[in-house]
């Protein structure tokens, strides 16, 4: 069985409701790493000349390659993330391998098709 690896960068406040929406879209799980930072295209400063940088979560979420185009499509939609500068960005990425998802495939094998 192949797999993709949707990464999610969001503000804290959209994890919860993006961890509902992968799940309702198809991903079995995800994992979280929490208080990360970014920066975007322009420094915002604060009152001490210092940058602000907002805290970020990372949303992993290992997805069947079958229904990660939806789950990636959905996780955008609803993050809003094509909506304006600094929403988050999404990527999707090919994973050779991945090991330690013995049950999770046989749960994937017993759901029916996307298409059926």
């Amino acid at each position: 069985m192949n797999f993709k690896l949707i990464m999610v960068f969001v503000d804290i406040d959209k994890t919860d409701k993006l961890l509902d929406v992968a799940r309702d879209a198809g991903a079995t799980g995800a994992t979280i790493i929490s208080s990360a930072r970014g920066v975007g295209l322009n420094k915002t400063i604060g009152i001490f000349g210092l940058e602000l940088l907002n805290p970020r979560d990372v949303i992993l979420v290992l997805v069947e390659e079958r229904r990660a185009a939806h789950v990636l499509d959905e996780l955008v939609r609803v993050g809003g993330l094509d909506e304006k500068l600094d929403t988050g960005i999404a990527i999707m990425l090919d994973v050779e391998k991945a090991l330690g998802l013995t049950e999770h495939i046989k749960k994937l094998e017993q759901q029916k098709p996307l298409d059926a």
